[in-house]
């Protein structure tokens, strides 16, 4: 406790918009209700000001960490989202948004005084409280499956949320327990962040994760910023003398400039770079960036012509986001270059007009500018990735599978390929065609049986590159092969591969449970039907007929258990009997055995006695039985094929199989020959 935020940044840092200056000469309220309607005169001042009466009072028995009045805070969040020139119902939610999760307020107090979108945006922004008995994990995800479920409804609720976690990670010093700063700290650099750079909030993305870092690795913070300070003290002016020679190059080649904005990059940043290319500070050269504002796009590629001309391009690093915008809407060139005559340093620039700069550094909150208001629904179709999200969300088992998906979704660089037709596809850095077909439609991720990249075949588990061209060949029925979970890299994809597998293989288990249920009915002869077997759900413990089969397949109920408690009079007339089986799925050649313990249903006497034979071998094979299990007529048996020795014939649910466990292609599937028995035919 005790750092100083205003160690942070480097003086050139950009920040997001800060709060109010201190010294207010109108009341706190007031003094907001003036600044928003100063950018939207549409404003309701008398609303913004009773919002923050409202709050003020909500939270007047509260102290923040650091012994601050509470209102503090929704205040310093509505200052933030006001810098971005927000919308009244934004700004009112700013104020509003802890009160109905920490006061006695509730939502339906706040819907009868500000009115439904205000309520709306509150309950989206606010924690779920009813999740006391489950872990902090747990918590997290299904608070952040709430969050995205109220984003992909109205965007501003990310915007009022980002703001909030700005200013708790602006004053996170104040925080007393490690532990807690720690966690708050690492989810806004694993969630939070990225969610501003989803949305092109770049400043305030950059801000996050500085303070994030800080937060996490002081020491390595330290050390960078240390050094940024020393170069600083050492090359003088040399940020100011490369905007000057970049000036010089752009006026004698005629090119208007608005503006010339040169930084060095964040510590983070630095820090990411020095961990992915394994080197120490001194021997990372591109630490400076220049940002070149002009009027038009015509003069964006006038001004890469002339620093081209002027000086040597770094190789690798061009980029055109003009032409090929992100999907955030993010639009500029970029490109490196060294500069010779300042001690051959690398730099990296950056153009762009005005309005590409202020959607590269504000992104969504730019939007409001010039519209004010709820988003509709194409504002909303802006955002193709909250809709990723939402499959992501469709497709998790679990809140928890949800979350770690949705990190693997927000947390990678990216790379940028087309569809024949030319449309562009975005995907994290590393990508296969896999997740290529997922992102186009999850109908053709689950039909995906090969993909041609650039024109030629390529394995599914190839990694794709930004500019490929990727095709997707499909076949119709096809499933995805689960397999692919292990080499795809979006969590969308991954999430679909899972349910549908899972999906089929339950459908498969409920099937096997059934029809051994079904067997142990006929064998106590009675007609099976799922209305018999109903008075065994309950007390077996299942939820339903469906989960009680699945329950056989498995082998945690037995196909007797489910017989006997659904007709309780045959439980004394069974003791002794043998068990009946438990269901497994039959073995198959190639994949290895699926063990069935107990015996299937017994053939009659007169089969019994008979001379059996067994099929499924080929003719001619030789056939012997095990020592081991001794199989007779009615167990449940496959064969071991042993080269010299033919086949050997072990019951299912014989431990000695195991000692075949490493060579399952010696596995077939056998059956006693009843009716070869009956026409005597052994």
């Amino acid at each position: 406790m005790g750092r100083s935020n205003s160690l942070c940044f480097p003086p050139e840092f950009p920040r997001a918009p800060e709060g109010l200056a201190a010294g207010r000469a109108l009341s706190p309220g007031a003094e907001l209700a003036s600044r928003v309607t100063a950018y939207d005169p549409r404003a309701d001042a008398a609303l913004i000001a009773s919002a923050y009466d409202v709050a003020s009072e909500a939270h007047a028995p509260q102290r923040r960490d650091d012994g601050q009045p509470y209102i503090v805070h929704p205040l310093a969040v509505a200052e933030i989202l006001a810098g971005y020139r927000l919308d009244t119902g934004s700004i009112i939610t700013a104020l509003l948004h802890d009160t109905v999760e920490d006061t006695p307020l509730k939502l339906g107090d706040v819907e009868a005084r500000f009115g439904k979108e205000v309520a709306r945006l509150v309950d989206g922004v606010t924690k779920l409280t009813r999740l006391e008995l489950q872990s902090e994990r747990t918590k997290q995800a299904e608070n952040f499956r709430k969050l995205v479920l109220a984003m992909s409804e109205d965007i501003r609720v990310l915007l009022i949320k980002l703001a909030d976690r700005l200013h708790n990670m602006r004053t996170i010093s104040g925080m007393p327990q490690p532990e807690r700063r720690r966690k708050q700290a690492r989810e806004t650099l694993e969630i939070y962040a990225p969610l501003a750079e989803r949305i092109g909030m770049d400043a305030l993305k950059t801000e996050l994760e500085t303070l994030s870092f800080r937060e996490m690795n002081a020491e390595a913070w330290q050390t960078i910023a240390a050094r940024l300070t020393y170069l600083r003290g050492q090359g003088a002016d040399l940020i100011a003398e490369i905007e000057t020679d970049l000036r010089r190059v752009l006026g004698d080649a005629g090119v208007t400039v608005v503006d010339i904005q040169g930084r060095e990059k964040s510590p983070y940043s630095i820090w990411l770079k020095m961990q992915k290319k394994n080197v120490a500070f001194e021997q990372l050269s591109d630490i400076m960036a220049f940002r070149i504002i002009v009027p038009d796009k015509g003069d964006c590629y006038a001004a890469l012509g002339a620093i081209h001309s002027a000086y040597r391009v770094v190789p690798g690093r061009f980029k055109d986001w003009i032409s090929t915008p992100k999907t955030n809407g993010y639009q500029s060139l970029h490109t490196g270059v060294t500069v010779p005559e300042r001690r051959n340093a690398k730099i990296e620039v950056q153009i762009r007009t005005k309005e590409m700069h202020d959607i590269a550094e504000n992104g969504v909150a730019a939007h409001w500018s010039y519209k004010q208001g709820a988003p509709d629904a194409r504002d909303q179709r802006r955002y193709p990735w909250v809709r990723d999200l939402l499959e992501i969300l469709e497709n998790a088992a679990e809140p928890q599978e949800f979350l770690e998906h949705t990190k693997l979704e927000l947390h990678r660089d990216r790379v940028f390929c087309f569809t024949p037709k030319g449309d562009l596809i975005e995907l994290p850095r590393g990508a296969t065609p896999v997740d290529f077909a997922y992102e186009v439609h999850s109908q053709v991720g689950d039909t995906t049986v090969g993909a041609k990249v650039n024109g030629k075949i390529v394995p599914l588990r190839h990694a794709l590159e930004n500019g490929d061209q990727v095709e997707i060949i499909t076949a119709r029925g096809g499933t995805p092969n689960p397999g692919w979970e292990r080499f795809v890299v979006t969590g969308k994809a991954r999430a679909r591969i899972r349910r549908v597998n899972h999906a089929r293989q339950r459908s498969e288990q409920r099937e096997e449970g059934r029809s051994a249920i079904a067997k142990a009915f006929r064998a106590a002869g009675l007609d099976f039907s799922e209305k018999l077997a109903e008075p065994a759900i309950k007390p077996l413990k299942q939820a339903d007929f469906e989960a009680m089969c699945v329950a056989v397949a498995t082998g945690n109920l037995s196909p007797r258990d489910v017989l006997h408690t659904a007709v309780p009079e045959l439980r004394s007339a069974a003791r002794g009997a043998d068990p009946l089986p438990l269901a497994r799925p039959r073995g198959r050649l190639g994949a290895g055995p699926t063990l069935m313990p107990g015996k299937a249903e017994r053939p009659s006497a007169a089969k019994r006695d008979a001379a059996m034979g067994v099929k499924g071998l080929v003719t001619g094979m030789a056939v012997s039985f095990a020592g081991c299990c001794h199989p007779l007529p009615g167990d449940r048996i496959l064969g071991i094929v042993t080269t010299g020795r033919g086949v050997t014939i072990h019951r299912q649910d014989c431990h000695g199989l195991q000692a075949f466990a490493a060579t399952p292609e010696r596995f077939i599937d056998v059956d006693w020959d009843y009716e070869g028995a009956t026409k005597g035919s052994h």
